[in-house]
């Protein structure tokens, strides 16, 4: 479950939508909303139970209207289990995420004319995205749910060419079909996700690297900027303090207002402390080592990689060293104009790099 918006305002007021989408089935709900808070979420919630039935759980992401009091007791009453996605993940609930950027991408295509109506164009775009074959379990979402084809604009038009006459069923004889095609179905759906799940998994698994952090390590976390939601960029170094799942850990990061937050191993990477590269002042009294000890060569490597980034030092040891140098083979000039002042604008120091600045700082006093 999530929510799309804000939209553009439509003449009856909506600007978010509700999203729902069942994990079994695919079968997806969009409701036009004309607040996105707690009361409205939860009466709609409380639509879609009556026709559908209650769920037992329910995934969602830490907005605040998601996870407000209104909603814990939504699911207290029910007796749902809440799930929520670790920050600034929206993968953990990549189905909904999908099916949003499928909808928005509709409405674009369908509002161009008058895009203050794209609320009634909802159950429109909805009953399309329902009657289609999903390559994961095989079957339209309306047929998993219901049991039966939706009967469409194809399926009128073809009756009407055929001249078809519709055939009275009686209930006993709609049931025990309806049982039957379900009976037929659910084993067909579970293979067919268990396939598209094992396939998925295989394309994934192709760049996927294992990480794992214990507790104790520093690490760099990539969090949203303050000047926008769209731009990320590495904060900390913070210290994990526990392992909460196989993929989630709980970071301690105290100079944020969340003291404490727990955050997907992919918004990770490890901390590796570095010798601070000061720049030296006037000429120091260097004395001359050899290069496999001035060049520092990384823990990561193998050590197959290792001794072979050794030798290559040494063959080439006038040219590596861990020590500033200077050349004189290529010069580059910068002309500027007389009179004309240039001006930087001014930038905040990476947090990386605040440490080595402040020693440097520090010595130079």
């Amino acid at each position: 479950m999530d929510l799309v918006g804000p939209l553009e305002k439509s003449a009856r007021g909506h600007q978010y939508i509700l999203v729902i989408v069942d994990y079994t089935s695919r079968y997806p709900e969009a409701i036009p909303l004309r607040k996105a808070n707690a009361k409205n979420i939860a009466k709609e919630l409380v639509q879609v139970f009556s026709r559908v039935g209650i769920p037992r759980e329910i995934l969602t992401d830490q907005g605040t209207p998601l996870i407000s009091r209104i909603m814990k007791e939504l699911c207290q009453l029910f007796n749902i289990h809440a799930l929520k996605t670790s920050v600034y993940h929206p993968q953990t609930d990549g189905l909904v995420e999908r099916f949003n950027r499928t909808l928005k991408g509709m409405l674009r295509k369908v509002v161009s004319r008058d895009g203050r109506d794209w609320d009634l164009l909802l159950p429109y775009l909805l009953f399309a995205v329902r009657e289609v074959l999903q390559s994961s379990t095989g079957f339209s979402p309306f047929e998993i749910l219901y049991g039966r084809h939706p009967r469409g604009i194809v399926d009128i038009l073809r009756e009407t060419w055929e001249e078809q006459v519709a055939q009275g069923t009686n209930l006993v004889q709609h049931v025990e079909q309806m049982r039957e095609r379900m009976a037929r179905i659910a084993p067909l759906v579970h293979e067919h996700m268990k396939q598209a799940q094992d396939a998925q998994k295989r394309h994934y698994d192709k760049k996927a690297v294992a990480r794992e952090f214990n507790k104790g390590d520093r690490v760099m976390v990539l969090v949203p900027t303050t000047e926008s939601r769209l731009l990320a960029q590495w904060q900390g170094p913070y210290e994990i303090l526990d392992k909460v799942s196989p993929v989630n850990y709980r970071v301690s990061q105290p100079n944020r207002r969340k003291k404490e937050a727990i955050l997907h191993i992919n918004l990770l990477k490890r901390w590796r402390d570095r010798e601070a590269c000061l720049v030296a002042v006037g000429d120091p009294m260097v004395s001359w080592q050899p290069p496999e000890q001035t060049v520092m060569i990384s823990s990561d490597r193998t050590p197959e990689q290792a001794e072979e980034a050794r030798s290559l030092v040494e063959r080439s040891e006038d040219v590596f060293s861990s020590l500033p140098g200077r050349t004189q083979d290529i010069e580059h000039d910068i002309a500027t104009e007389p009179g004309v002042t240039i001006r930087v604008k001014s930038y905040r120091i990476p947090q990386a790099k605040r440490e080595s600045i402040r020693v440097e700082n520090q010595e130079n006093a």
